[in-house]
């Protein structure tokens, strides 16, 4: 598939993105972070099960049609082999290549379990548990898999009730169903910084610890 994270903001709208969280920052001692990537995983047994989906009803229509004409009796099934090592290598492919065919053969629940540890991961990988105090906050969207996950340090996740989190999850993945991408996340973002603003005011010697925005397109090593 092809670079879905380089795609999914223009420049514009990433510089838009970067000075909200600058924004967002300037009344607050807290860290946020928005990172957006192509995919949580690369879900291999999905481009498996695409390719047998394809592959194997396509084959044996196309041995009951081309061993009739070619009336080869007991070689069937060598046909059918080779006709379906053929069109699972084609499925096998599509599946790598299209999106959003790849993803109605991937369970939701494995989804979700992998957008969860893909951001757990990232917001370790990224220094966000090292913030002074423990306020940071990952903002982090799996284009892939149209999932949006919020993570917030031991800091702020004690003073801010989980149910303010989800509803601000849920109000920038519609947005980003409408197609306002940058508006939702820039919303969202100052929303954050209102969050963090209530608990963890600025500081006179505040600076910014962490980038304000990531892309990436590499999907995480097993």
């Amino acid at each position: 598939m092809r670079n879905l994270a380089e795609a999914f903001l223009s420049e514009t709208d990433r510089q838009a993105v970067d000075d909200a969280v600058a924004a967002a920052e300037a009344g607050t001692a807290g860290e946020i972070v928005c990172m957006i990537v192509s995919s949580s995983y690369h879900y291999p047994m999905a481009n498996v099960l695409g390719g047998v989906a394809l592959g194997l009803p396509l084959a044996l229509l196309a041995t009951h049609i081309l061993g009739a004409w070619l009336w080869i009796g007991t070689s069937d099934m060598w046909l059918f082999l080779g006709l379906f090592t053929l069109l699972f290598a084609l499925g096998h492919w599509l599946m790598g290549h299209v999106a959003g065919l790849k993803r109605r053969f991937i369970a939701r629940r494995e989804i979700e379990a992998e957008v969860e540890e893909a951001a757990i991961t990232a917001f370790f990988r990224h220094g966000l548990y090292r913030t002074r105090d423990a306020n940071g906050v990952l903002l982090f969207i799996s284009v892939f898999e149209r999932k949006v996950w919020l993570l917030a340090d031991a800091g702020i996740h004690a003073k801010v009730p989980q149910g303010e989190w989800d509803a601000l999850v849920s109000r920038v993945t519609r947005g980003i169903g409408r197609g306002e991408r940058s508006q939702a996340i820039c919303e969202a973002i100052g929303t954050i910084g209102e969050l963090l603003g209530r608990h963890f005011p600025i500081k006179p010697d505040d600076t910014n610890e962490l980038r304000n925005l990531i892309v990436e397109d590499a999907k995480p090593a097993r």
